[in-house]
């Protein structure tokens, strides 16, 4: 059973997920809040998998709420689910330590489709989030890529992870097993210095990979 936490001040919107998840197969919500003020202790008692954030919270953003939950819970996954789709906020979400980002005019069904994903490993975002990310990582200098010794092999590996693949998409993509896939992932973090997909794609537009 897959738990997930809501992160969201509108009312009407977080019910309607809160029905979705606890009507999905293999999935609940433990979870429901509007704002972040108790954040911690709140994620602390319901233990979610998924926490799925607004950015635009009173009080607290979404994006300084990402920061907080990957700093006392490093193990879970944050899935930002917002209506701003510029570069700033995006490039700002994934620093923070989001593993995911998703417009909020996605299908309940693709909703349901990416929290799966990025319980299964993956890094789930809307399309065209997915492009703006894809050409932030384009526009790296190949000096920079070089310098970390990646194999070619590799480089595919980590522009899946940037893309949202999930394992095993990536490993039908490329024609190897699941088990393959895992070791080049362990491979780059090493070389790249870091622990998750999270850190790896903020490496990458941060402009330090």
């Amino acid at each position: 059973m897959i738990k997930v936490a809501i992160i969201e001040d509108n009312t009407a919107l977080r019910n309607s997920l809160t029905n979705l998840f606890n009507n999905a197969p293999g999935m609940t919500c433990v979870v429901s809040l509007n704002n972040l003020m108790n954040v911690v202790s709140d994620l602390n008692k319901a233990k979610p998998d998924i926490v799925l954030m607004d950015i635009g919270l009173p009080n607290i953003s979404g994006i300084e709420g990402v920061r907080t939950v990957k700093l006392n819970f490093p193990q879970m996954q944050v899935l930002m689910f917002t209506v701003f789709e510029d570069d700033e906020k995006i490039f700002d979400a994934i620093r923070a330590g989001a593993s995911g980002y998703l417009l909020k005019k996605t299908p309940p069904e693709e909703i349901i489709t990416c929290v799966q994903e990025l319980y299964e490993g993956g890094a789930p975002m809307t399309p065209s989030i997915a492009r703006k990310v894809i050409h932030a990582f384009q526009n790296q200098s190949t000096e920079s890529v070089d310098q970390y010794q990646l194999t070619a092999r590799e480089k595919e590996i980590l522009y899946s992870l940037v893309d949202g693949l999930s394992y095993k998409k990536t490993a039908e993509k490329y024609f190897v097993s699941i088990s393959t896939v895992r070791t080049h992932i362990c491979n780059i973090y090493q070389k790249l210095h870091v622990n998750s997909k999270a850190e790896a794609v903020a490496k990458v537009l941060k402009g330090k990979f």
